[in-house]
């Protein structure tokens, strides 16, 4: 999926979100993180992202898990 190179840490949110591996924002936070992907926080801070995110989760079938701290807005 990556062709060999390296993801950044928006893409490769979103590849964890398509995955289904993930049931959470903060669950594809945590396996950033143990990635060591870089300011994991600031790059999935945004209402929008989390949003994107939330929706790839959904159209994946993942049935959703409070995240702690996102926008209860979304």
């Amino acid at each position: 999926m990556s062709d060999g190179r390296i993801l950044s840490t928006v893409e490769r949110a979103f590849q964890l979100a398509r995955s289904g591996s993930c049931h959470s924002v903060d669950e594809i936070r945590m396996q950033l993180n143990a990635e060591r992907h870089d300011r994991v926080h600031e790059h999935l801070g945004g209402t929008t992202i989390q949003r994107q995110l939330k929706t790839l989760l959904a159209g994946c079938g993942v049935k959703p898990k409070a995240d702690t701290d996102d926008d209860d807005d979304l």
